[in-house]
């Protein structure tokens, strides 16, 4: 996607750059199927089999963890491969060496709006848990329904049958 689009769709939710670059952070734990991302890994173009962002040996790497990924959709891999399981600022050094999975990864780190906040969240631990948590309380309030517009569910996993 391209970053004026990710720009607009954060700005058109009340979302600034540094509070949108800030959340993506949250791709520091968790997965992404390969059919996600083959666009830019398989047959780029004409010239290049996979996105140049990417670093090298990593594309390579992905492609043959996601080799499969036409006859087994549930393939998929870590969106941080340094520290899967642990949030912390490691997506940010990722995406700057070449090793985000994602389109919007190698974006947000050569797109001139967004590249100042991979560079401080990257080298700054606490600076990205500060602006992770506030970017968070706002979202959690975003769009939240009340009085006779909202609904408290019984259960989180369903609807109510009012």
């Amino acid at each position: 996607m391209p970053m004026d689009q990710m720009i607009q769709i954060f700005n058109s939710k009340g979302f600034s750059v540094q509070e949108m670059v800030a959340l993506t952070g949250a791709h520091t734990i968790g997965f992404s199927h390969c059919k996600e991302f083959s666009s830019i890994l398989y047959n780029y173009s004409r010239t290049l089999q996979s996105d140049p962002a990417y670093y090298p040996e990593f594309a390579k790497s992905l492609r043959s963890a996601c080799a499969d990924y036409t006859k087994n959709p549930t393939l998929s891999v870590f969106n941080d491969i340094m520290t899967p399981n642990k949030f912390d600022n490691m997506y940010y050094n990722n995406i700057r060496k070449g090793l985000g999975l994602l389109s919007s990864d190698h974006t947000l780190s050569s797109d001139q709006r967004t590249r100042g906040f991979v560079e401080l969240y990257s080298t700054n631990q606490d600076a990205f848990f500060q602006a992770f948590v506030r970017a968070m309380e706002k979202l959690s309030v975003y769009g939240i329904k009340t009085g006779k517009n909202g609904d408290i569910r019984r259960r989180c996993d369903s609807f109510n049958n009012n």
